[in-house]
């Protein structure tokens, strides 16, 4: 019944954007890179069962939405439309991991993203996490600070946003060729720094409170966390910079805090230590991504998702560099692997122990049977960016169809 009326609603939003094209039809899976495999008696490896350590959670595939923003929330709202979205994308056994959602009301820098801060947010992702939860599905909620990767107009009273240093980030082209430019940040204080870390704490409480089984913090892309990791945007001499143990201090208090609040097996994180994006680079990624692994592990968390480098081209074929197997080894919880991966990068990864789970992006987006598909070595939906961040609640979201 609730979602018959969700599906109404979201039916009834769609009349307004009816003059915007329609996604794509099928492709041969080939054309997305991925391998035509001919179907064999043994086991996909991407779909045998695992078992998340030091957790209830027992996945029947591994298979994961990794999180994508999409920005349909109005007004930083959750909207009855992202019920279908990830409960059409929710097997029984797997595991979602929702778009960043904003820790407070100066976590925010794109409009229509979703929040956990207030009571309306909290109320609002329950429908969500009720669909999946229908399911037989997991789902995860990203927890979100985007620092300077802001402007005024995001930021209560038309504040400066806050960051680890007063250097702005320089305009950056967006999907659609237009360009996006920032506004010159506030540099914290050490003494505001604890309020930020208990924004965290709170969206968690919130995330649980509204029913998700756990929370991701995001470490990556060039937002908040990636501020202060990164030595290209770190620029402080206290004990928030200089040395690799004091740009990680803020990330590993936030990890410190949210599982105190929720519990070690309700948390997982993701890092990108190979990516510049948003102007965050570091002169030494490898030692900071095994920093983190390695320290991770004194709080106990549940899982590590991690961000491949750029894909390499080997004989004219985009593959996955594979650099993530010293971290896989540091850590001693679930490993996550993202970047690129498709059906037969995603097996070899399983199959040789070099992930526990790899979570897919676009693909997820515009299939949302990517189990089915892969299990059948099925035809992809192709995806479609023009439609990634518009704010219509069907095309390019609820509307990639279904193998019949």
């Amino acid at each position: 019944m609730i979602l018959d009326i969700i599906y109404t609603l979201t039916d009834s939003l769609h009349v307004m954007y009816k003059k915007i094209p329609r996604s794509p039809p099928l492709i041969r899976a080939q054309e997305l890179g991925v391998a035509a495999m001919e179907p064999t008696p043994e086991a996909i490896p991407l779909l045998t069962p695992y078992k998340m350590a030091g957790s209830s959670f027992s996945l029947a595939h591994r298979v994961v939405l990794a999180p994508l923003t999409r920005q349909r929330s109005y007004g930083n709202v959750p909207q009855p439309h992202a019920a279908v979205y990830y409960g059409q994308r929710a097997t029984a056994g797997g595991m979602l991991i929702t778009e960043a959602t904003g820790v407070s009301d100066t976590a925010q820098g794109y409009k229509d993203t979703p929040g956990v801060w207030t009571a309306e947010q909290v109320e609002a992702w329950r429908p969500v996490v009720d669909a999946v939860h229908a399911k037989g599905a997991v789902i995860f909620c990203q927890l979100w600070h985007v620092g300077r990767v802001s402007s005024y107009e995001f930021q209560p009273g038309g504040a400066a946003p806050v960051s680890s240093t007063e250097t702005m980030v320089g305009p950056q082209v967006r999907h659609d060729g237009t360009v996006e430019e920032f506004s010159p940040p506030r540099r914290l204080t050490v003494e505001e720094i604890p309020a930020i870390v208990d924004d965290f704490r709170k969206a968690a409480r919130n995330a649980v409170q509204a029913g998700f089984d756990g929370v991701e913090i995001h470490g990556g892309n060039g937002y908040l966390i990636e501020q202060f990791l990164k030595d290209s945007a770190n620029n402080r001499d206290d004990d928030y910079g200089g040395s690799l143990e004091n740009r990680c201090r803020f990330a590993l208090e936030v990890v410190d805090a949210v599982t105190k609040e929720v519990g070690g097996h309700r948390v997982g994180i993701r890092f990108s230590p190979f990516m510049d994006y948003m102007d965050c680079h570091d002169s030494d990624p490898h030692a900071l991504g095994l920093h983190l692994a390695t320290k991770l592990n004194d709080h106990g968390i549940l899982y590590l998702h991690m961000i491949e480098p750029r894909m390499a081209l080997v004989d004219g074929r985009r593959v996955v560099p594979k650099r993530l197997l010293p971290y896989r080894e540091a850590f001693k919880g679930t490993f996550i692997a993202n970047g690129g991966y498709d059906r037969e990068e995603g097996d070899k990864a399983i199959a040789s122990g070099y992930a526990d789970l790899v979570s897919f992006g676009r693909l997820f987006l515009a299939n949302p049977d990517l189990p089915k598909r892969l299990e059948l070595n099925a035809p992809l939906n192709k995806y479609n960016r023009m439609t990634f961040y518009i704010s219509d609640p069907v095309v390019g979201y609820t509307d990639y169809p279904f193998l019949s």
